[in-house]
């Protein structure tokens, strides 16, 4: 298909959508959202994270009509997230009673619990699998049953016999779901117990909606995290990565990543707004992120010595790249020293938001005329200054 000239700026619009659309329906092969979900969930995660609203079938809907563009999908999905209500506030969501399916600890070789590693690409060969050029959905059914066949016979044998008949004879998928509601206890207050991590005063004050305020320097903290959460994934990878490399602080240690679900909860309308009146509306799964980072303490009495504090992250799905960025980050932004550029709040709070990015630049692409007229305009003027002296430097030079 050829492009068609239009005129007039309208018609030039209207033309340019159906090119848009025809883009997505020439190949006449569609996606269904199922599909999508099912193929891409870290995408999904991504997508919803930045866009502050947990609807996995929404977000792949949003993804295929942006056609794979994860920052048009998020403007999408932000965009219907601001035409819903908010009836409800939940209440505090507490990490500790997470239903683990993947903790790990960088600081320790052993933790209470163990080091479950989970599903994860880390020890991957990133290899590109031809063999999935000719998967179908037979050869998913035998992937399934040859993986459940495996961990009958391995990975779950002892699970099965400390486990209880119960979840036996429920089979694999009931006893994964019995061993990750244990909730597993935090690395960090192993050293909070030593008292090797620094103390700082309990802040119970209701935490700022970024969403539905703006911005404002110095910015609290719960604001700063929720905008790290919402903002995008390789932007705040980015400038975590830049802290690291020298312009933050320091080199973090991992005290624990850990994904898993958490209840979400919110106080009966009738209720007394006791936690024992609150009902359970949903679960939600996150990664949460706990760094440490080695700093200078001093007691009552004066003395200086070394202790540790901590960086927080927490992000919905499986970002566990970003929720380690967002930790370091956290801790750039309490500590504050804008000699560094991570440590400039309004530098990196308004710089992550995908959303503010792309739009931001794409606005270069429509008509700047009158401005580029007034710029093109000084630059001849200049020149036409410069010629001319230089033209009457020669003349009496001759």
């Amino acid at each position: 298909m050829g492009y068609v000239a239009v005129r007039g700026g309208q018609e030039a619009i209207e033309e340019s959508l159906k090119l848009l659309e025809w883009e997505r329906v020439r190949s006449e092969r569609s996606v269904d959202i199922e599909s999508i979900q099912a193929a891409f969930p870290d995408l999904i995660d991504q997508i919803m994270g930045e866009s502050s609203l947990y609807a996995p079938e929404l977000a792949a809907l949003a993804l295929k009509q942006a056609q794979g563009s994860p920052e048009e999908a998020v403007f999408l999905l932000r965009a219907f997230r601001s035409t819903l209500e908010r009836p409800y506030v939940s209440r505090t969501v507490e990490p500790e009673t997470m239903a683990v399916d993947r903790r790990i600890s960088a600081a320790f070789k052993d933790v209470p619990g163990g080091q479950v590693l989970g599903a994860t690409r880390d020890y991957t060969h990133r290899l590109i699998d031809f063999n999935l050029r000719e998967e179908d959905g037979d050869s998913l059914h035998e992937a399934r049953k040859r993986l459940k066949r495996e961990w009958r016979k391995k990975a779950l044998g002892e699970a099965f016999a400390t486990a209880g008949s119960s979840a036996a004879s429920a089979g694999c998928e009931a006893l994964w779901e019995e061993c990750a509601a244990h909730a597993l206890p935090k690395v960090a207050e192993y050293l909070r117990e030593e008292g090797l991590l620094v103390e700082h005063e309990r802040n119970d004050e209701e935490p700022i909606d970024v969403t539905m305020e703006p911005l404002v320097f110095p910015a609290p903290r719960s604001a700063r995290l929720q905008t790290l959460a919402r903002g995008m994934t390789q932007a705040v990878s980015a400038l975590g990565y830049a802290a690291i490399r020298g312009f933050g602080p320091a080199h973090p240690t991992v005290a624990e990543l850990r994904h898993g679900t958490v209840e979400v909860a919110i106080d009966h309308p009738l209720g007394s707004g006791d936690e024992s009146d609150a009902y359970c509306v949903g679960t939600m799964p996150v990664t949460e992120v706990e760094s440490l980072f080695e700093v200078e303490t001093e007691d009552e009495a004066g003395e200086k010595g070394l202790g540790f504090e901590l960086g927080y992250g927490m992000v919905m799905g499986r970002g566990e790249t970003k929720a380690i960025a967002m930790s370091v980050l956290d801790n750039c932004l309490e500590r504050g020293d804008k000699r560094f550029p991570t440590q400039d709040e309004e530098f990196v709070l308004y710089h992550v938001d995908g959303i503010e990015a792309t739009g931001f630049i794409s606005h270069l692409k429509l008509p700047h005329y009158v401005t580029f007229q007034s710029k093109l305009s000084s630059v001849r003027k200049t020149r036409d200054g410069a010629g001319g002296v230089e033209r009457s430097s020669t003349t009496e030079t001759e």
